[in-house]
């Protein structure tokens, strides 16, 4: 069974990748630009990646885990190599070379469990640009994701209208900037839009702004998991508390040291079931 509607409704099975070889080799963002010099301590990320695997179990989520692999530096993000819309899992046409390869291992993972997908072969689309909602796919139009993608992708969606949304050229995708938390909320970083996307995107949903702080710190980067339930890093207070005062119950896990690779706990998960 594969099945997505919303990225807020309850997930029950979701495919991570361990950050076993997790290093900031090629600078491909801006984030890891900051972190160059500092790089990722390994031991301290896998800890914070159990945690987050922890957290989904224990909300009934089952997680499947595709093998690390050490070529693969930025494997833990397993967001973008696939995305599923209805009943259908697309794989992703990664823009960086470096990340390419990561795709034969999802590929690899579904052939083994006879699970159909359907690869896109237009460059380049990647799933970080791709938010789900029932009647929209929003896709960000950004350095990884292309308007002919964009429009192939429309050509497989009949019953769905794709949104392309342009996203500011030093944001990597969509979901650090923007992510549906519910049929009528939405987190989204104003300043990454033009203005008349986001005067459209107001008129749909009830934004909940924000900051310029907690933006570089992946606030809009939470994982919803269903019933009100998001996952979200404790050292994003403000949007923490906005969630919370609209009756979210907010699941924080520390993952400060992942995010230094440009990803938080969306990037981090791949869901192929929600109900």
């Amino acid at each position: 069974m594969i099945k997505q509607d919303e990225e807020f409704a309850q997930l029950k099975k979701v495919i991570v990748c361990p950050p076993d070889h997790m290093a900031i080799r090629e600078i491909i963002n801006a984030t890891q630009r900051h972190y160059e010099n500092d790089n990722i301590d390994i031991q301290r990320a896998k800890e914070e990646h159990k945690k987050f695997v922890q957290a989904l179990e224990e909300n009934g989520v089952e997680v499947i885990s595709l093998e690390p692999n050490e070529k693969f530096n930025e494997q833990v993000f397993t967001r973008d190599i696939g995305f599923t819309i209805g009943d259908t899992v697309f794989i992703s046409y990664m823009e960086k070379d470096i990340r390419k390869k990561e795709v034969e291992v999802l590929t690899a993972y579904l052939d083994k469990n006879n699970l159909s997908y359907h690869r896109l072969n237009t460059p380049a689309i990647e799933g970080g640009d791709v938010v789900v909602s029932n009647d929209y796919v929003f896709v960000g139009v950004s350095t990884r994701t292309t308007m002919e993608a964009i429009e192939a992708l429309q050509s497989q969606l009949c019953d769905r209208k794709v949104v392309p949304l342009p996203i500011r050229k030093d944001i990597l995708h969509l979901d650090c900037v923007f992510n549906l938390v519910s049929e009528k909320e939405a987190l989204i970083y104003s300043p990454a839009f033009n203005k008349e996307d986001v005067a459209w995107l107001s008129d749909k949903y009830d934004l909940i702004e924000v900051s310029d702080k907690e933006q570089f710190t992946l606030g809009t980067n939470v994982l919803s998991i269903g019933n009100k339930k998001i996952i979200a890093l404790p050292i994003n207070p403000k949007v923490n508390k906005d969630l919370t005062d609209r009756g979210y119950q907010i699941i924080e896990v520390p993952f400060s040291e992942i995010i230094k690779s440009g990803g938080s706990f969306r990037c981090c998960s791949m869901p192929i079931v929600r109900s």
